[in-house]
């Protein structure tokens, strides 16, 4: 009889269906193409797109940046928890079994107790060896859509350890970048200060000859202790850089190794994609898909709780009070069920959460469909950022030119008496001001190409994990 029940329930078993609803890539609105389409374009993106700055240096950064960041290291560990997860969902499928055994040796009271005999040894020894195994009978897929669920947040946690190396990657390049060009910045400044030291210097002499007003001598100084407070700022924002990209490598503020100058780093190409392409390449997106897998499956594994839950259970043991005894045939002790629960009212305990899941569910819908959205964004930005930043260094380079020729025909008419040195400082004001400001925006060109290829992800992130450990 006993073999007849087993057996149907291993045949239910086998024939359990899965409820809930079986998970389909939502239809998302694509662009066709981007907005902005660059003709020099190329197919870079699934490169190490740094080594195109052709800078030793930056590239030891970003090694070391993969190996020690703590963000890294965190999402890495996060990946540990979720693989545990999903082995203990896993675990629930199989049958559990358990073993106990043990030895004791105790007394009972000799009055009015009918289960020991007067005649029976008191107090007396006790030997118990148990095998025990229970089994839930998934029939409705309660414990498969757990274990759904589990593996398509591991393989989110794994898309968020990926996302988080870009953004290293990406966040090294740009501080490293930065710090070049406010060394550039620096370098410039200090050449400003050295002309003007010296050109205080020889007005100091022609002062005390009586030969310029100290008027002219003062308005001199100004621009003097002007550059000088720049060299200070500046001062102060490359060790502030240097101290925010040492975070990014995982070490305690210190210098920075320096490559190539600003001027000496290549500009990386403009990579080429489609906006079909970034649903497959961003790890954001994929991890938004990975985490509307989960609560899809969720749904299921909720909805199952309407329906009965069966287990199988039993044990088999030996127990005597004599240790030479234990293994006899009238030793024995053994027990199997089939237990059988069923909700019957739970005040819409099950309800609330089969509503609180699908609502779940439809968040991570919308969660979804918009990461996708702003990565078309973020893509459409950094493709008209650097173009635009390359039409404002053009305009740039060419008001230097005409700066220079300024500064240099103001001295020439100052030398000839056509005029007084305020226009002379007007003019070296004016061209200190722009050399400056065309530094800076050869640095927003670096950023806008560096935050094009975040935006565009890459398959670079992937071969990226062996440097990491992944």
């Amino acid at each position: 009889m006993f073999k007849k029940i087993l057996g149907l329930f291993v045949v239910l078993h086998l024939c359990a269906c899965t409820l809930g609803p079986n998970y389909q890539r939502p239809k998302v609105s694509l662009p066709e193409s981007w907005h902005l389409q660059e003709k020099e374009a190329r197919d870079m993106v699934n490169t190490d797109w740094w080594e195109q700055f052709a800078d030793p240096a930056l590239s030891r950064l970003i090694v070391q940046a993969l190996k020690d960041n703590k963000d890294l290291r965190i999402a890495a560990a996060r990946i540990e928890e979720f693989l545990g997860r999903y082995g203990s969902a896993q675990a629930h499928l199989y049958p559990q079994t358990t073993a106990s055994a043990q030895a004791q040796r105790k007394r009972v009271t000799e009055y009015s107790s009918p289960r020991f005999p007067a005649s029976a040894e008191n107090p007396y020894n006790d030997y118990q060896l148990y095998a025990g195994a229970s089994w839930e009978l998934d029939i409705w897929g309660r414990l498969r859509r757990a274990s759904e669920a589990a593996r398509a947040e591991l393989l989110g946690s794994e898309e968020g350890r990926r996302a988080v190396t870009l953004s290293v990657v990406s966040a090294v390049a740009i501080a490293y970048t930065d710090l070049r060009n406010l060394d550039q910045q620096l370098e410039i400044a200090q050449r400003t200060v050295r002309s003007r030291q010296d050109s205080f210097r020889l007005f100091g002499l022609r002062f005390e000859r009586g030969l310029i007003s100290e008027l002219e001598l003062r308005q001199i100084e100004s621009e003097v202790q002007s550059a000088l407070a720049t060299i200070s700022l500046i001062q102060k924002q490359i060790i502030q850089q240097e101290n925010a990209l040492n975070v990014l490598l995982g070490n305690n503020p210190g210098p920075i190794e320096r490559g190539k100058s600003l001027d000496h780093l290549n500009l990386p190409l403009v990579p080429a994609g489609l906006p079909s392409e970034l649903l497959e390449r961003r790890p954001d997106i994929r991890k938004a898909e990975q985490d509307l897998i989960a609560a899809n499956a969720r749904i299921g594994a909720v909805k199952a709780l309407y329906f009965p839950t069966i287990s199988l259970t039993g044990f088999f043991g030996v127990q005597s009070t004599d240790l030479s005894s234990l293994f006899s045939e009238s030793g024995k002790i053994w027990n199997f069920a089939a237990p059988v629960s069923l909700p019957i009212f739970n005040a819409g305990n099950i309800a609330g959460q089969v509503k609180a899941a699908e609502a779940i569910q439809q968040q991570a819908l919308e969660r979804y469909k918009q990461v996708i959205q702003t990565a078309f964004r973020e893509v459409e930005d950094a493709l008209i950022d650097q173009s635009k930043t390359r039409e404002q260094m053009a305009a740039q380079k060419r008001q230097l030119e005409a700066l220079r020729k300024t500064f240099d025909l103001a001295r020439l008419r100052y030398e000839n008496g056509y005029t007084s040195y305020l226009e002379v400082l007007d003019a070296e004001r004016g061209l200190f001001n722009v050399e400056l400001a065309h530094t800076q925006t050869k640095g927003v060109l670096f950023r806008a190409l560096i935050n094009l290829y975040k935006s565009m992800g890459g398959g670079w992130v992937w071969g990226a994990e062996k440097t990491t450990g992944g």
